[in-house]
């Protein structure tokens, strides 16, 4: 199991994407845009770059649903593979069946 901190961590960037997801999509066009004047584009870059460091949806990272576990997750199912073992053992998951040998 994650610690509780990481968790909320994670979801507070979430939120924080979520708020500022069509400003940054706005200032990225203007930037983008090559048919603006210079100056424009650099104040837009100005006021990206003003705006939280997590609210950039790059800083999001994919968590485990079951146990917050950040590594080997399966963005298909959004749990890790120890998630999907533990399932998959119990005969939860249908048509699952755990190979052992």
């Amino acid at each position: 199991m994650a610690k509780k901190s990481m968790i909320a961590r994670e979801k507070k960037r979430e939120a924080l994407v979520a708020k500022y997801a069509t400003k940054r999509a706005e200032l990225k066009a203007i930037i983008s845009d090559e048919s603006k004047p210079m100056e424009e584009r650099f104040r837009a870059t100005l006021a990206l770059a003003k705006l939280p460091r997590n609210s950039s949806a790059v800083r999001l990272h994919n968590r485990c649903q079951l146990t917050g576990r950040p590594h080997a997750y399966y963005r298909k199912l959004k749990i890790s593979r120890i998630a999907l073992r533990d399932l998959g053992s119990a005969g939860q998951i249908p048509g699952m069946v755990k190979s052992s040998w």
